[in-house]
C-alpha cells in the first residue's frame, strides 16, 4: 500500500536524506544534475516519485518489466502528468529472449462521427483545440489493458492498485497545482473539469494546493469496475489473459460507448481505440 511506510520506502527515504546533507556539507550547494542509477535485477524509473513507487511496487510483488511499466503508467495517469486516461500511449518492448522489439501503438482514433460536415453543423471551421469534441477514444487504457496481458505476469487487480488508492486521494504535487492554476480559464469551461480540479472556485489561487489531498471518485469507480470485469472472468474459470481482456471489452463496451455516443450520435461506435486496434485471439480491432 502507498499509504504504508515499508522498511523497502524508508530505506530510500533515509538514503536521500543521506545524500542531500552531503551534497551540503561537501558543496555548500544543491545539485541539480540526475544521478546515473545502477542496479542488479530492477530499477523502475518514471518522472513522478508516486508512479515509481508503483513500479517498485510490481516488481517486489515478482512482476516483470512490463508489469512495472503498467503499473507506472496507470499511477501518472491517475496524476495527470503528461499521460492521462484519456489520451495515448506508446511502448516499445525488448523481449531479450528473442532479441525483438514489439511496438505497442496505443494512439486513439477519431469517433466514426466526427466528420468535417458534423464540426461545420457545429460552426467550426476546424476541430476545436480543446474540450470532448478535440478528443480522440482514449488509448491508454487499451494499450495498458494489452501490454499487459500479452507480455506481463501479474493480475490488473495487483496493477491498479496502486492508482486506485491514488484516486481516492493523494497530496497534490506542486508542478500539477501550477500548471491545473495557469490552465484554471480553460478548465471552468468543463462542469465537471471545474467541480474536480477546481476546489477553490471563486478564491485567488483555485487550483488544489500543494499538498492538499487531492480526489478523483469516479475515476476510481472506473478503475474498479474494470478490476471487477477481470476477477468475475477469472471467477467463471477464464484465463488470465483472457480476464484481461474481459476488463479491455468492460471499458471501451460498457463504459466508454455510451459516452461517445451520448456525445457523437448518431454514427459514432468508434469501438476499440488505441491498442486496440491490434488484433488478439477472437477480436479484431
Amino acid at each position: 500500500m502507498l499509504g504504508k511506510i515499508t522498511p523497502f520506502v524508508l530505506f530510500f527515504i533515509l538514503f536521500g536524506l543521506v545524500l542531500l546533507s552531503s551534497v551540503f556539507m561537501s558543496s555548500g550547494q544543491v545539485k541539480t544534475e540526475k544521478p546515473v542509477l545502477h542496479a542488479q535485477h530492477w530499477v523502475a524509473i518514471t518522472g513522478k516519485p508516486l508512479a515509481a513507487t508503483a513500479g517498485a511496487m510490481a516488481f517486489m510483488k515478482g512482476g516483470n518489466a512490463v508489469d512495472a511499466a503498467c503499473a507506472m503508467l496507470a499511477a501518472v495517469c491517475t496524476m495527470h502528468d503528461v499521460l492521462s486516461w484519456g489520451g495515448e500511449t506508446q511502448a516499445l518492448i525488448y523481449n531479450p529472449k528473442t532479441k525483438k522489439v514489439i511496438a505497442v501503438n496505443a494512439l486513439g482514433v477519431a469517433p466514426t462521427g466526427a466528420t468535417p460536415e458534423f464540426f461545420k453543423k457545429k460552426g467550426f471551421k476546424y476541430p476545436p483545440p480543446d474540450g470532448p469534441l478535440s478528443a480522440v477514444t482514449p488509448g491508454t487504457p487499451g494499450g495498458l489493458l494489452v501490454m499487459l496481458a500479452e507480455f506481463g505476469t501479474l493480475s490488473l487487480k495487483e496493477i491498479l492498485a496502486p492508482a486506485i488508492q491514488m484516486a481516492e486521494g493523494y497530496p497534490m504535487e506542486k508542478e500539477t497545482s501550477d500548471r491545473i492554476e495557469r490552465e484554471k480559464n480553460k478548465i471552468k469551461q468543463w462542469p465537471n473539469s471545474r467541480r474536480i480540479f477546481l476546489p477553490h472556485l471563486g478564491e485567488k489561487w483555485e487550483a488544489p494546493f500543494v499538498g492538499e489531498v487531492f480526489r478523483q471518485p469516479e475515476l476510481k469507480e472506473t478503475l474498479l469496475k474494470l478490476v471487477e470485469a477481470e476477477q468475475k472472468a477469472l471467477a467463471a474459470g477464464k484465463t488470465r489473459k483472457e480476464a484481461i481482456y474481459a476488463a479491455y471489452d468492460r471499458f471501451y463496451r460498457r463504459c466508454l460507448r455510451p459516452v461517445l455516443q451520448g456525445r457523437y450520435s448518431p454514427g459514432t461506435g468508434a469501438g476499440h481505440a488505441g491498442a486496440g486496434r491490434l488484433n488478439y485471439p477472437g477480436r479484431s480491432g
